[in-house]
Parts: structure tokens; sequence; C-alpha cells
């Protein structure tokens, strides 16, 4: 090993300690892993050596590979080369296990013959969530160690297990103290060093448990519904159970290079990526001193501001919330506090926990309360004189430096900020519905906002667990703009032949979560609409005016059950029937293709529209959004990414063939 290398090794009487530091993760990169080849051919050619215990400095055991290689040419040692070669050592290896051993990392702890952890520790195989399987032989030794029920929960769903859970399984020998990781590693190397046989994963065998997999394949039906690889995982623990271990290994590795150079796993990884890369601001450095953000101010204890105050009060944050009217305000506090009360039943809180999230909540009619707050988002129906009257009212009593957002859905931020004397303190923030659940927020700048303020908000984002897009003053900004096109031609498409049916059932066949139709009905029909009902202008206000509100009133573009279950509605077919013959709409048989041509492609359009416009920073801004906001399926990398996928050429002819004006970089095939 050189100097330069990550690896380093200590030598503890008969026990040779070897040790990265290669932070912040310690990822098995190239350099990590030759070092490691080194070190186990050092400890086991020197015959003074009788055990061997791996570690890392810093805060984590190894939390993965670096997926920066992948597509890369490859580097020797191969991490599953490396891990074979650990198993295979003559002498016992130890696993140290602290913070996380995840992915990769995981692998090589499987590859020792044992392995210590301290109880704060956690042990996972996450790479299904890159569309990926454990490609090091994690498949095989996960059942071989823990049988088949773990192994298929590790590695198809990817959440990570306690040290607790592990030892229980059988993939942790010993729980070590906190505080005393090395020490208790090299004791435990000390009495297991003269014992044999070695223990290894590969020499053991697993029973198949077909009904375990049955179930489990049933239980995550929904949750693995148009994913690739949990399948793959899946069929490869099987194959764990009925093959020798080495012709288990290179199925595993053929799996692996499958998903590997497939569609799927690109797309997940460009979202991996895209994540990380949206929260950086192109023209704000780095080092930009952040505003203190002491307490949050909330205009607004209705669905939306109710959960935007959530995401503070979870986050430790205190929050002070105003109404117009008690009534308002009582029920506004009362759903917040079920809302904790639902998720501590579930486990995921403790009752403590609620009670404190609720003592930072200061409910109110006072608005001048907000006189303190460091930030104040408002949270009022989509009305811009309502918007504008609010903030001209904020810039009287807000104190100097306090930052001023609204979470309008659709409207001009630059208008808003224009109502005060601090346009420079004023930006949007555009939180998704339930508020307290979706991940995205579009924070959106306007043509003043100050690049602390943006940075503030961005880095807040990430504070109370939201993924943070940077959106410029658009209508709609970037998703809702591209969202009004596929409406537009779906309802096109309702009177050109097609129905709801079929126009939701193309888009949930693509992964979305839901169609159009589905997502009117569950938002409410009457969203928008002028409340006149002699006024009927189209197929929304003819059902509007009837009452079929959507879901809420168990009718919308579907007839809705007792549990929301919906079924095709006879009254709406034959209301879109009299529109057909009310417009003169020609008819024609309209297929699925057309239905991707005509709702999908236009989104993809818009978004390079809104890019060229300079209104989102980057493409992979705009795969996020759709991502995190809308249910884009993650397995299509989202719209943008999805759309090079297919080829720039196809979506172009696509466009063109139902008269749609073409964006320039879209023809050009330079969407950044």
């Amino acid at each position: 090993m050189t100097a330069s290398s990550p690896i380093r090794t200590e030598r503890h009487g008969d026990v040779l300690v070897i040790v990265s530091d290669n932070p912040p993760v310690n990822a098995l990169g190239a350099a990590v892993r030759i070092g490691l080849e080194a070190a186990i051919k050092e400890g086991a050619a020197d015959q003074s050596i009788a055990a061997m215990v791996i570690r890392c400095d810093g805060r984590t055991f190894f939390a993965g590979a670096d997926i920066t290689e992948f597509g890369k040419p490859p580097v020797e040692p191969l991490l599953p080369v490396l891990v074979d070669m650990i198993e295979a050592c003559g002498k016992p290896v130890v696993a140290a296990i602290h913070g996380t051993a995840l992915g990769g990392g995981c692998e090589v702890a499987l590859g020792c013959h044992y392995r210590v952890a301290v109880p704060s520790a956690k042990i996972g195989t996450p790479e299904v969530k890159l569309g990926l399987l454990p490609g090091a032989g994690g498949t095989q030794r996960l059942p071989r160690l823990a049988g088949v029920r773990l192994a298929l929960e590790m590695t198809a769903k990817g959440e990570p297990i306690s040290a607790r859970r592990a030892q229980e399984a059988g993939l942790i020998d010993r729980i070590v103290g906190e505080d005393s990781l090395v020490a208790d590693a090299l004791a435990f190397a000390d009495e297991v060093k003269a014992k044999r046989p070695i223990p290894r994963a590969a020499e053991k065998t697993v029973a198949a448990d077909p009904e375990a997999v049955a179930a489990f394949t049933k239980e995550n039906a929904r949750r693995f519904r148009g994913f690739d690889a949990p399948a793959a995982n899946i069929d490869c623990v099987v194959k764990a159970t009925e093959l020798p271990f080495a012709e288990g290994l290179a199925y595993e590795r053929q799996a692996f290079m499958r998903l590997m150079t497939g569609t799927q796993s690109a797309a997940q990884r460009h979202i991996f990526f895209a994540e990380r890369q949206a929260a950086r601001i192109d023209d704000v450095p780095t080092d930009t001193a952040l505003r203190p953000i002491a307490r949050v101010g909330v205009i607004g204890a209705g669905t939306m501001g109710g959960g935007i105050a959530m995401n503070f009060l979870s986050a430790g944050i205190p929050v002070t919330i105003v109404e117009m009217a008690q009534e308002a305000l009582d029920r506004g506090i009362g759903v917040i506090r079920r809302n904790y009360e639902a998720t501590a039943a579930k486990g995921r809180m403790k009752p403590e926990q609620v009670e404190a999230a609720m003592a930072a909540l200061t409910p109110t009619l006072d608005f001048d309360s907000l006189a303190d707050c460091d930030l104040v988002i408002e949270a009022v129906y989509e009305n811009m004189e309502v918007k504008q009257e609010i903030f001209a009212r904020l810039d009287g009593i807000a104190k100097p430096g306090a930052i001023l957002a609204s979470n309008t859905s659709y409207l001009d931020i630059d208008a808003i900020a224009a109502c005060t004397k601090r346009p420079q303190d004023v930006l949007g923030m555009h939180f998704f519905s339930p508020a307290n659940v979706m991940k995205l927020l579009e924070v959106v700048r306007g043509a003043e906002t100050a690049s602390d303020v943006l940075a503030t908000v961005m880095a807040l984002a990430k504070r109370i667990r939201k993924v943070a897009v940077v959106a410029g003053v658009t209508y709609g900004f970037i998703g809702n703009r591209m969202l009004m096109p596929r409406q537009v031609e779906a309802n096109k498409l309702l009177l050109e032949g097609a129905t709801p049916e079929q126009i939701d059932r193309v888009h949930t066949a693509f992964g979305m979560p839901m169609g159009p139709f589905q997502m009117a009905d569950l938002a409410g029909v009457d969203i928008g609409w002028h409340r006149d009902p002699s006024r009927i202008e189209n197929v929304r206000d003819a059902l509007a005016a009837e009452g079929r509100w959507g879901q809420k009133k168990q009718a919308g573009f579907y007839d809705y059950d007792e549990k929301r279950n919906p079924s095709p509605s006879p009254r709406v077919a034959e209301i879109i029937q009299e529109w057909r013959e009310k417009t003169g709409t020609p008819q024609h048989e309209v297929t699925d293709e057309e239905i991707v041509e005509r709702t999908l492609y236009p989104m993809v359009n818009e978004g390079a529209l809104i890019l060229e416009e300079g209104k989102a920073q980057r493409a992979s801004d705009v795969d996020v959004v759709w991502i995190y906001g809308y249910g884009w399926p993650v397995y299509r990398g989202g719209p943008m990414f999805w759309a090079k996928t297919e080829g720039y050429d196809k979506v172009v002819a696509g466009l063109e063939k139902h008269g749609f004006t073409v964006a320039k970089s879209l023809r050009a095939g330079t969407i950044k």
C-alpha cells in the first residue's frame, strides 16, 4: 500500500487491523479495493498474523460502492473478486461495523467470516433503489446466513435493518460497545483466531421456502409494479436455494449486468444524481451566508397551511399559524393533531414527540403575531388580489430581514413581491399536497429575490426533508405548467372518441399513479370552476354544474362507492356524447399510442420550452419535479430523461403528426 492509499494496516499482537479512511462514507472505489486486496494478502502471507479485523475511520463502515464508477472502464480488483478473496482467506477475518454497512459494504461484511457491530449500526442492500441487485454475492450469501424471508426483504425492498435484528437473524455474531468497537473487535478476533473450521457463507446451504416467496411477492405487488429490479432480486434469492454457490454467483452476475445495462437502472441512477444536483444554485456561491430561521409563520390553517406547518414542527422549528376565524383555526389545529396521532399509532412517532410538536405550535387570530417570525409562508387560496393584500399587510409588520413566501401553485411571484417595499425578501415556496407527505418543494425565484434568501430556503428545505428545485417565474412554474398541455389534450381526446377510462389506463400502464381524470376527481372537479351552473362551456363545467365534483361527492368523471372505488359512469358517457354532438367534433378510433403522443409528448415539449426560457436550471431538475411532485415512474427517469431514451426524433415526429409546434432544443436534441 502506498502512502496515499485510503487503506492502512495496524498490528495489534497477532491481529492485523485493516483500516479504511475514505471520507465521507468509505465508498468502495478502486483505491479502496486495491488497498483492501493488498492488506488481506499481507495478513495472509505473514505467519505471525493469526486473524484480521476490517474496520473504517470516520462516521461509517463501507456505505456502498462508488457509483461514480458506473459506466466507466472497470478497475481491478472488482468487488465480487475482492469479497470472494476475503471469504477464501485461510485466517479468520472479522468485520467491525459502525454507522451503516450498505450495498457493497454489506457484501464485504458478508464475505468476512465474523461480524461484530455497535448497537446503532444498520446493515442493508439498497441496490434495488438504483434498479440493481447486490452483485458481489449479496443475493447468495444473505439467504445462506439469514434465510430466504429476510434476504427477500433486504434485497428486493432495499431497506436496512438494525444491528439487533441482524444479530437475531444470524448476520451479526456479536453486538459490541458503542464506544469500544475497536477494542471489542480485537478481543473477539482473539477469541476466534484458532477456531476451525472457519465459517464461510459460501459453504452453507439454505432450504427453499416457496410459501415465503409467494407471500412476499403478493404483499409487495403494488410496490414493485413496473420495476424490473425487485423481481430480479427475488429470482436470485430463490436461485440460492436451488444452485450450488458458484453457480448462484454466476447467475447473480448475469442478472446484475442485465439490469446495469438496462434503461430502468440508468433512469434510477439518473434521478439519484439529479436529486443532489437540484440542490445546487448555478449563480449563488455555496458559501453564501444564510439567514437564521428560528420561527416560521404560516398564514392559513387549511389543508395546505396545516400540512406546511407540520413540516417545520416535525423538524423542531416553532410555528405561529394565523387564521381569520376561530372555527377555522380550531379545525386546522385539530387536523394537525389527528395527523400526528395517526403517525404515532403506526409506531413512526412517540407520544411525547406528538406533544412536543403540538407545544411548538402557536395558533392565533392575531396577524401581528407574525412580527417575530424569520420566515412567513402565505397559504391561502389561489387569488392574486387576496395574496397581494396579505403581502402588503405583511410588509408593514414583518421584521427586517424576514423572508416572505407564497405557497402559490401558479401565480406571478413578482406581482406579489411588488406589493412590498422589500421584493428582495420575497419568493415562492410551492408545496405539494398533502404538504406534510409530498417530498417536492418548488422554490420560485423572483426577479429581485436576494441570493441569500434563495440559499436559505434551499438549505431549509433539506432541514425539513424536502427535495427542492429552483423554478423561475412563469405561470404554473415547472410542474403545473407542464401539466396543463396534458390536461388540454386529454379533454380534446374525450371529444374525439376516447373515454376517461382509456386515457387513465394508458397513464397508469405507463407507470403514473393515476391518470388525468382520476387526478381531477381526487383534486376536485370544482377546483377553478366559476361557480355559475348556468354557464356551461365544456365537459368539466357540465360535471361541476351537476354536483359531480369528484371523490368528495362520490361522483366526478367516475362514479364512486362508499370506499371511493371508481367505476365508469353512464351519466358521464352521456355528457361527453352530448358535447361531441354539440361541438361537431369528428370522431375516430383513438389508439393508446395516440394518447401517449398527445398527452406525454407535449409535456416534454413544454419542459424544453421552460428550459429555453431559463425557468428551470437544468433538464434533470424538471425530472426531479415530476418524480417527486407528480408520481412520474422513477424507472423512467422523469419526462426529459424518458424523451432521450425514447429518442428525440421519435418524440418530435409524434408531436408534428398532431400539429404541435416543437421546441427548438427538442428538435435539435440539445436539451440539457
